[in-house]
Formats: structure tokens, sequence, C-alpha cells
């Protein structure tokens, strides 16, 4: 149920979801923190058998969305652990009026993570932006949809006929790590989004996990540049 991955930190692998009528992984990430609370990642469907895990690491105390997509799970964790805060972008907070956030994230981290990470915020797109976070104890650096790093036989088994045509050509299975071509398409700050990569590379992080795909335990650095190679090119 849970995979520990280094020192305080783990995945947790959730079911898979319709979206737009493709068939998507979901993936978590939890980390405790130095006072031993728990800050989870992207929240996956709290079933039974993931609460009684998670329970056996700590209390979570921190729930966090990197963007207006990643905000499905959330309010049955708050039901679950009512101390605990709502944290994502101002684009999660107005998507989900329904929950009560701190403070919107923006480019620096709040103290409350106790000094656990860094962060970025994307936000060369006008359709969506999305915080990256860096857990600094473990060098990993943490995606939702900014790379998306699908396998041959992920797709093969999930997706019917033409989307199995359709992921190379948009560039979201391994080999690539894109994001979605038409997010992409949506960078028109190619400046400001090649200074958030430049940001985020300097972190020279060892691992990366992403939400949706095969996430990469080594040489993460140079993962990352080839999937954010496509900023390089004009809007």
């Amino acid at each position: 149920m849970l995979t520990e991955i280094a020192k305080d930190i783990w995945i947790a692998e959730g079911e898979i979801v319709n979206f737009y009528g493709f068939a998507y992984p979901t993936r978590s990430v939890i980390v405790r923190l130095p006072s031993n609370g728990l800050w989870v990642w992207s929240p996956v469907r709290l079933t039974a058998q993931l609460q009684f895990a998670i329970e056996q690491l700590g209390h979570p105390k921190h729930l966090v969305s990197p963007n207006k997509i990643h905000h499905l799970y959330l309010g049955e964790w708050s039901t679950a652990y009512p101390g605990a805060k709502l944290w994502g972008p101002a684009s999660t907070i107005r998507k989900r009026s329904d929950l009560t956030f701190e403070k919107p994230l923006e480019d620096a981290c709040p103290a409350e993570w106790e000094g656990a990470f860094d962060q970025v915020w994307f936000r060369g797109s006008r359709v969506m932006d999305e915080i990256v976070f860096f857990h600094r104890g473990s060098s990993t650096a943490i995606l939702a949809d900014l790379s998306e790093n699908f396998s041959d036989e992920f797709i093969r088994n999930n997706w019917i006929w033409w989307q199995r045509w359709i992921a190379p050509m948009w560039g979201i299975v391994e080999g690539k790590g894109y994001a979605p071509l038409e997010w992409r398409l949506s960078f028109f700050d190619r400046a400001s989004t090649r200074n958030a990569v430049q940001r985020v590379l300097t972190w020279n992080p060892e691992r990366v996990i992403m939400a949706h795909g095969e996430w990469q335990s080594s040489e993460g650095r140079r993962f990352l540049e080839k999937a954010f190679h496509w900023t390089k090119t004009p809007a």
C-alpha cells in the first residue's frame, strides 16, 4: 500500500480514474516532517487499508494540492483528519470553495513545513499553473502533470487503439515524459517557464516522482532536462 523510497518519504499508488475518457493512474507522496507530522501531496482515494497504513507512519498535518486538477480526494482526507491544513495554489482554492485553505502557495514554502522542502511555481500558462516541490532530505523532485511518463505496458493495457496512437505523439511516454501537448501549447510565457525550469534543475534531484507514469529512482536531473526540453522552443 505504501512504498518507502528513502528516509521519511513514501509513495501510495491509488486507483485508475477516468480523465476525459482517458485512464489515468493516481499517486500520492507522503513525507514525514521533522516534528513527525505527515505532509500528504495529491491525496489519492482514502481506503480503510491506506488509512491504516498512513496511521502507522504518523498523523497527517498538511494536505497539498499541486494544481487545480489534483483536488479530487481532498474533501475525504479533510473529513478524516479535520486538524490537517489544506494547501494549494489560488487556482485550486477557487475551484474548491467548499474547503478552507491556508494562504495560496506560490514560490515560497510555508514555514509550517519546517524547512523540509523547496518549491517553484510554474505560471507561464494562463490555462493552469502548478507548484513543483523538492524534498530536501531525499533529493526528490515531485511533479503532478508537468511530466507524464506512461509505460508502453500501461498504455497497451488501459488505452484504446486511437489513444495508444496519440500518447507518443503527445510525448507523454517513457523516453520523453513531457507535459500533455494541449497544456504545453498554452505556455505563451516561455521566458517565465524556462526560468522556473532552471530553478528546478539547480536542485539536481536524484529522484523524480510524478503523479502519472513511471517515476525515476535515479538520474533525476537528467530525466527533467529531457522532460522539459519542449520549453526551449518558441511558443
